[in-house]
């Protein structure tokens, strides 16, 4: 490893010459206390900046044992670190001179909620920074003078500041990882008293517009119903109330502009952790659940459908389903099937966002379309068993059908943003208005059993990779699969689209390119038409857990940039990729 001296010295040396030069700064300099990585330098002052990162050991960054002691608490520390790394650098971005994207500082910029990201990453000896540098020029002609400002007086600061524990605001990241633990043993409280969800009182659901994931100043603490309020004991922040949502049917009613849809997007957001003052730091819901919605016009590729829809004129199979264009009934229940095949526990839904006749069938519809007409068996019809027999939980808002209360085990009406538990009201009211007795199909889980292929015009591309063993070995080189990223709505992969805006619970665009990286890698390694979808995604997961993101890159170096997602939004990519 060269000395920072030698990077001093080779800056001097290229000094007002061709951008190029730069190049040659690739390397690993050792600085006081911490390594200086180049692992990229960019081709001219207005490309995609340079990828650079810094370690830190751990012995001296001097952080205590308990901040580091298991993966959870690394994720919570480094999340922390990172949003005061960005903070320390915004300082000095652009401080230094020159062209295009000269002297930027980039680091990347986190949102309400706790993501593991390759920002920051803290192993077993070292603690990883990420971020972009803009190395400067006038023109095309290298201002070294100005790059060694950044590496020599800015980014020591900045390191300083950040990852030396004794020079860092330190209660501040006590109180980060102790609110994290306690969001921890929530979950764990959840499992143990069977509850698909927990508000906390005084939560803050309302967002300050739609735009802004910020808390909404003046609005209606959330405040849980008597009967279902509920008191545990967390580690840190000791007593806490709420409303305990138990597994089952949930049904979240009331009337327009009351708050339903603010409370289901806050519980299909608390599957992930969120940082203090968000107002939703104590909204924990159990993180296998998906908010799902019709999608109309999404390609879908041999789903089992046969739970709701079978028995069509024209004989088609719905057990092995495929179509490049569904309609708003059959990619909700391609959603559910292919949800229950990523091991979720709890649907969330919005009568808004669904197909209606997917949804439910009225008595008057049924008098006139005959049941042995109609192919669709609707949600309402199925939504009892999937809990009864595959143990899948719903939450459902709604607002315009009154046969949802027939089989809701708990009612919550939403007035002006306050919960009202109206189960038992309601139930008496059902036994007047009854619903007409139907003769529904036998309930089975649907099997799937969907190969992965690679798209015809790559399938002589393939890349031989001695890590998953997944070409024959005298295959030849791939042409490289090209990743663009649309920030959370999707990417395309080479020539396909991956339209992810209707996957909901994707909450950051670093997530959608980590996304990208892994189904470029499921293509060009796993996709040999014998593996499975669920093989498949095993194997990606297994290795996400145990090597990061960094295992699916060419030469397993990561720049700053991505988020690891939920296997649940894994399963939803490699089922929204066409060319598979």
């Amino acid at each position: 490893m060269q000395t920072a001296r030698d990077l001093q010295n080779q800056l001097r040396n290229i000094d007002h010459k061709s951008y190029p030069a730069y190049k040659g700064l690739r390397g690993s300099y050792q600085f006081e206390g911490y390594e200086l990585h180049i692992d990229h330098v960019q081709g001219d002052p207005f490309a995609a900046p340079s990828h650079v990162r810094i370690e830190v050991p751990l012995r001296d960054a001097k952080f205590p044992e308990w901040s580091t002691k298991d993966n959870l608490t690394k994720t919570a520390l480094a999340d922390e670190l990172t949003r005061q790394f960005e903070r320390q650098v915004a300082h000095y971005t652009f401080k230094a001179k020159g062209s295009g994207k000269s002297g930027l500082l980039s680091v990347t910029r986190c949102g309400q909620e706790v993501l593991k990201r390759t920002a920051c990453e803290i192993g077993e000896k070292h603690l990883i920074a990420r971020f972009s540098v803009g190395f400067p020029a006038n023109g095309r002609t290298i201002n070294a003078r100005e790059l060694e400002k950044i590496l020599f007086d800015f980014l020591p600061d900045c390191v300083e500041h950040t990852f030396f524990y004794q020079n860092i605001n330190q209660q501040k990241v006590e109180q980060a990882l102790f609110l994290y633990d306690d969001q921890e043993a929530l979950r764990q409280i959840l499992k143990q008293e069977k509850l698909a969800a927990f508000v906390a009182d005084k939560a803050i659901l309302p967002r300050k517009s739609g735009v802004s994931d910020l808390p909404l100043k003046n609005s209606v603490p959330f405040s849980s119903p008597t009967s279902m309020r509920r008191t545990y004991i967390l580690p840190h922040k000791g007593v806490i109330t709420g409303m305990a949502v138990p597994v089952g049917i949930t049904l979240i009613v009331g009337g327009g502009y009351h708050g339903k849809s603010t409370l289901l997007e806050a519980l299909q957001t608390g599957v992930y952790n969120h940082i203090a003052g968000d107002g939703r730091e104590y909204v924990i819901t159990d993180n296998t659940a998906v908010k799902l919605r019709a999608e109309d016009g999404r390609g879908i590729r041999n789903v089992n459908i046969s739970m709701f829809i079978k028995d069509l004129p024209n004989k088609k199979d719905t057990s092995a389903f495929s179509t490049p264009d569904a309609s708003g009934s059959t990619s909700q229940a391609a959603g559910i099937a292919e949800s229950m095949e990523a091991g979720s526990h709890l649907f969330l839904l919005d009568e808004d966002t669904s197909a209606t006749n997917f949804m439910v069938r009225d008595a008057f519809m049924q008098q006139v379309i005959q049941r042995e007409k109609e192919p669709i068996t609707p949600f309402l019809e199925r939504a009892e068993d999937l809990y009864k027999k595959a143990g899948i939980s719903t939450i459902l808002v709604a607002g315009s059908s009154g046969a949802f209360f027939h089989i809701a085990d708990t009612i919550i009406q939403m007035d002006n943003y306050v919960p009202k538990d109206i189960t038992a009201s309601v139930k008496k009211l059902c036994s007047q208005y009854p619903l007409p007795a139907v003769s529904v199909t036998d309930f089975q889980l649907p099997h799937s059993h969907r190969i992965m292929s690679r798209p015809a015009e790559s399938s002589k591309r393939l890349r031989h990779n001695s890590r998953g063993n997944h070409s024959d070995s005298g295959a030849a080189k791939p042409e490289r699969l090209k990743t663009r990223i649309s920030g959370t709505d999707g990417f395309s992969l080479g020539r396909q689209e991956i339209d992810l805006r209707y996957t909901e619970q994707l909450i950051d665009a670093e997530q959608t390119a980590a996304l990208g990286l892994l189904l470029k890698y499921a293509v060009e390694h796993l996709a040999d038409g014998r593996r499975t979808l669920p093989e498949i995604v095993q194997f990606l997961w297994k290795n996400l857990s145990l090597h990061g993101l960094s295992f699916f890159t060419e030469n397993q170096k990561i720049s700053c940039g991505y988020a690891t997602p939920r296997i649940q939004e894994i399963y939803a990519c490699l089922n929204r990729y066409r060319g598979l």
